[in-house]
């Protein structure tokens, strides 16, 4: 009985710790600052800052342009799908999507309109 009870309390203990640490908070793999750079445009290549933030469980942002500073933020709505990252917004009457996907923690690579290189960089 002695032996029943001690595999018993194994397995409540094993379940517990299993449980809890199925809890744990994933750090939010987008939400932040980032530098954006798109590589070969008829303008030459451009960066861009994506400022995103992630309230009540949706993602949404701005993309501002670095080098100027008197220049709009341009409002963005984001697209998650696991390590891919989607931004639309319309610049000049054009509707324009960035594609992303997660390298690693602070990189992200893609495209613009599937035509241009895209990188992303997280800033810290």
């Amino acid at each position: 009985m002695k032996r029943t009870s001690f595999i018993y309390a194994i397995a409540l203990l094993f379940f517990v710790v299993v449980t809890g640490n199925a809890q744990t908070v994933k750090p939010d793999d987008f939400a932040g600052k980032w530098d954006i750079l798109v590589k070969g445009t008829p303008d030459g290549d451009s960066k861009l800052v994506a400022d995103l933030v992630r309230e009540g469980g949706i993602l949404s942002g701005q993309l501002v342009n670095p080098t100027d500073s008197t220049a709009e933020k341009i409002p963005v709505t984001v697209t998650e799908n696991g390590n891919k990252l989607s931004l639309a917004f319309s610049a000049q009457g054009y509707d324009v999507t960035i594609d992303l996907d997660k390298v690693d923690d602070d990189n992200l690579k893609g495209s613009l309109m599937n035509m241009f290189e895209t990188t992303g960089k997280r800033i810290k």
